[in-house]
């Protein structure tokens, strides 16, 4: 079954073009666009690592690695489409027009954080694995029964192909052709489980043949043919001709989150050898590079210009108060039924603070 999807790329790993046909529709400005955007989350990446590290924000997710899959993917998207995204596609959301210093509150627990700027349709990160699957197919079935031309993305990673979530999900998209694209992006582990233990299929694209759908297998590291791939899904869907699952293969070089240690179930010197071999940015970077088209003193203004954004965002984080731990009983529902006030008042007892 891996000989029927295999994994299809416009660029190698020295920055050539290998499909003829896309060659005229990669231009100076969308690779330079595109390098742009990866730029600037890798060093907001490395920022959120180096804040948890100190004490500024909680647990963060790494995505480092996976820019391509996540920067070519957004960019895709029309304006009014719906974004479900999961706590490792926060690359994702700032791609497509979420706050810098909203994502930073999420990941300093304030509820702030999971509101996107007004005008755009970006769901809440989805913890629990899978669950933000079936909202992203009940939100495009939404736009279908209202006539419009609007479209979804669900982001999930290769741990999600194991839950219930995944298939309803797929299943509900692929009887009511709802207008949406399942974008796996495999990281290779689930956690700390490497794919093989938790799968027996060889892909995850094949799973589309279950459920009637078009599956593509491409390079999650190649930014054009996630770009292209993700562009073509999405006009499906809007056409009325229902869902697609694309498998993008790609590879997260630091931890399933700050709280794990990956040296513990991974050769870290895999992720040492796939940053000169397969890296997105150094990928693309090559391509430029081929033609003519790099230039140091444009790299280094573009890096400025990231830090001074990401600096100026994690300024503004900083400056709301620290999150109170009660809130996270205050809006579980409308009114609180007395389990949730019984929980908030055991709660209030135990931390001494007395508070309503």
């Amino acid at each position: 079954m891996e000989n029927h999807f295999p994994i299809r790329q416009i660029l190698d790993k020295n920055g050539n073009v290998i499909a003829a046909e896309y060659k005229e529709k990669i231009t100076e400005k969308l690779a330079k666009d595109f390098y742009r955007q990866m730029l600037r989350l890798r060093i907001f990446d490395r920022k959120a690592i180096s804040l948890q590290r100190q004490g500024r924000i909680g647990t963060y997710a790494p995505f480092e690695g996976q820019e391509a899959s996540q920067v070519g993917s957004a960019a895709a998207l029309a304006g009014n489409d719906w974004m479900f995204p999961t706590y490792r596609d926060h690359g994702a959301a700032m791609s497509f027009g979420h706050s810098l210093r909203n994502v930073l509150l999420f990941w300093n627990g304030r509820n702030e954080g999971c509101i996107p700027p007004d005008g755009k349709r970006i769901f809440p990160p989805g913890i629990p694995i899978a669950t933000q699957i079936p909202h992203a197919a009940g939100a495009a079935f939404a736009e279908k029964k209202k006539g419009t031309a609007n479209a979804a993305i669900a982001y999930f990673g290769d741990g999600a192909t194991s839950e219930g979530d995944f298939h309803e999900g797929l299943n509900f998209a692929s009887v009511f052709k709802a207008p949406v694209v399942f974008f796996n992006q495999n990281n290779q582990y689930a956690i700390s489980v490497p794919i093989e233990k938790q799968m027996n299929t060889k892909t995850i694209a094949q799973k589309s043949l279950a459920y009637g759908m078009p599956g593509i297998r491409i390079d999650g590291n190649d930014i054009f043919i996630v770009y292209f791939e993700t562009l073509k899904a999405l006009e499906r869907a809007r056409k009325g001709e229902g869902p697609s699952l694309i498998e993008a293969v790609t590879w997260r070089y630091g931890a399933h989150t700050t709280a794990d240690d990956p040296s513990k179930y991974r050769d870290q010197s895999e992720s040492r050898a796939r940053r000169q071999e397969t890296d997105p940015v150094l990928r693309l970077e090559r391509w430029m590079q081929n033609q003519g088209i790099f230039d140091e003193k444009w790299v280094q203004a573009a890096e400025e210009e990231a830090t001074a954004e990401i600096d100026h965002a994690v300024a503004e984080m900083e400056e709301f108060p620290p999150a109170d731990p009660a809130a996270i009983f205050d809006h579980v529902f409308a009114e609180p039924t007395w389990q949730i006030k019984q929980q908030k008042e055991d709660y209030l007892k135990v931390i001494g603070g007395g508070r309503e």
